[in-house]
């Protein structure tokens, strides 16, 4: 299908289906968000359970549910019989009733996703390069609209909220890292995302730094929902971080919380240096350049990692010794419930990081703290295309921090 001005035309001027009461209260603009997060966060349920939950009445919560279904946000389910009473209908989010576009761009491989109002992919494409370059990430973008528009009719298209970015920041600053000329990635520099992308879509655009995305999607899809308060660690090729606090990300005043890249790490082998120069994928490329090893299948054949022992192995035990070192950094800084490892490498490979991690924690000083819990997070490699694919979801129809079931009680 050819791509054409009418592909990129959404129903309203924003870019999707608006919620009902827009015009009206934010209270209740606030009220059909917390249903909707609800929804999304604990699937099916009755209004009663919404009743007890978001403690409105019942009445409101008749009115907003009979709002949702009609613009299609929610559907009803089959009704469930009890031993007394009459039977109840549960409530979901209707798969159709919104969707998004995130894209995530890495130091080695872009994705993009056309998701759901449930989280769930409909489409996934995928290109691989030496570097980034901000002309071939925009021709990306727009192929992969003009493939998300064919699988989607008029009306569901009419209902893209819009697209999401996650991208490092400051790419220009990593062009020796990158293997990529200096003046090549001085484009990244000036580079407006909103601006290039509205040349050929009239969707708003929504951009955050890429960790931060992996981050929102742990705590939204992944283990994440599980805690209150947790410090995230993603290790794609250069390791990143979030910042959950109250169920929130908390990004902090210029966007760089949970930039734990800059983490000072001092091993007892070694002189000191950034967390980043010792649990990042590239410094396992690095490796395996020096060794005469084609590291390409580190991001060409995501589940081949084994290929490389014994190199995998001592950069594993040297990323677990650094993670351990850097969680009880932060948790000497904010009292974490867990410590959560996700990144860009195989599910086995996490299981093994996870594990070097703990043993190191028997060789590091936490006295004066609790011991940080660190566990494996649960979305994986796709968490920062997921977590860019919510940006818009959040924006426009749900609660911005994560809702757990006892403080809704």
């Amino acid at each position: 299908m050819a791509w054409s001005e009418e592909m990129s035309m959404p129903v309203s001027e924003s870019g999707g289906a608006q919620l009902r009461g827009t015009n009206q209260s934010g209270m209740r603009i606030y009220n059909e968000k917390l249903i909707l997060t609800l929804l999304r966060r604990f699937g099916a349920m009755p209004k009663s359970e919404l009743t007890r939950m978001t403690g409105l009445s019942a009445q409101t919560v008749s009115v907003i549910m009979r709002g949702l279904e009609n613009d299609g946000l929610v559907l009803r389910g089959e009704p469930v019989r009890g031993r007394i009473g009459q039977p109840s209908t549960p409530m979901a989010l209707d798969p159709d009733g919104v969707f998004s576009i995130g894209m995530k761009i890495g130091r080695r491989s872009a994705a993009l996703v056309l998701m759901d109002f449930t989280g769930a992919i409909r489409m996934q494409e995928r290109v691989h390069y030496r570097y980034p370059l901000p002309g071939r990430m925009m021709e990306f973008l727009r192929e992969g609209l003009e493939k998300a528009r064919g699988q989607l009719d008029d009306v569901q298209w009419g209902r893209v909220a819009g697209i999401g970015i996650a991208a490092p920041f400051e790419l220009w600053n990593w062009p020796e890292q990158l293997g990529a000329p200096a003046a090549e990635m001085e484009a990244w520099r000036d580079f407006s995302f909103g601006e290039e992308i509205a040349r050929f879509t009239r969707l708003p655009v929504f951009v955050e730094n890429d960790a931060s995305c992996a981050c929102g999607a742990e705590n939204v899809f992944g283990l994440g929902r599980e805690y209150s308060d947790f410090a995230y660690f993603f290790v794609g090729s250069f390791i990143g971080g979030g910042v959950v606090l109250n169920g929130a990300i908390f990004t902090g005043r210029t966007g760089n919380a949970g930039a734990f890249g800059t983490l000072p790490i001092r091993h007892h082998d070694r002189k000191g240096d950034q967390l980043i120069d010792s649990a990042s994928i590239f410094v396992l490329e690095t490796r395996l350049k020096e060794a005469g090893i084609d590291p390409s299948p580190l991001w060409l054949d995501p589940d081949g990692w084994d290929r490389f022992e014994p190199h995998l192995s001592d950069w594993i035990e040297m990323t677990g010794e650094s993670l351990a070192i850097a969680a009880v950094s932060v948790c000497s800084v904010i009292d974490f419930e867990a410590v959560l490892v996700d990144g860009g490498f195989p599910a086995a490979v996490g299981e093994r990081i996870v594990a070097a991690a703990r043993r190191s924690l028997d060789t590091v000083d936490w006295q004066g703290i609790e011991k940080p819990n660190i566990q494996r997070a649960e979305v994986g490699a796709n968490a920062r295309v997921l977590g860019a694919a919510s940006l818009p979801l959040f924006a426009r129809y749900l609660l911005s921090h994560a809702i757990n079931r006892k403080e809704a009680a």
